[in-house]
């Protein structure tokens, strides 16, 4: 009786050690992530504009490196947030700079060539990308 108190303790104390682990485990930054898909901001606005739920089930929840033009920077809430020009001019890729990593920069000059790599979450107005690194 003595050793399956012992053992239950020892599991229930993994069990709260593991539980504890993962509860304080922070989001994985894209910059370490390998990249899914390599895609233009032009053809990424596209592939949703065209066919929305497959460009869903192909993008969404992926670890996408986005290559385009910079529209606009903004800072909004105590985020970084660029626009890439994607060949319309009602639409486009909107990239949320991970807050919580280190970056080359947060200036972006309209024009630049940038290179992000981000998560997908889908277009609404534009296609959002979020936790976005500069490659």
């Amino acid at each position: 009786m003595k050793k399956l108190l012992i053992i239950t303790g020892v599991l229930i104390l993994g069990a709260a050690i593991y539980g504890y682990y993962e509860f304080n485990r922070g989001a994985v930054s894209n910059a370490d992530a390998k990249s899914d898909v390599t895609i233009s901001a032009n053809e990424l606005l596209t592939a949703f504009q065209t066919d929305e739920a497959a460009a869903n089930a192909k993008y969404n929840d992926k670890v996408v490196e986005v290559t385009g033009e910079v529209g606009t920077t903004k800072q909004e809430e105590g985020k970084t947030i660029v626009s890439l020009n994607a060949g319309d001019s009602m639409a486009g890729v909107t990239c949320e700079l991970d807050p919580t990593a280190q970056h080359k920069r947060t200036n972006f000059n309209t024009g630049d060539q940038v290179t992000f790599k981000c998560t997908c979450s889908g277009i609404l107005m534009d296609v959002v990308l979020v936790r976005c690194v500069e490659k």
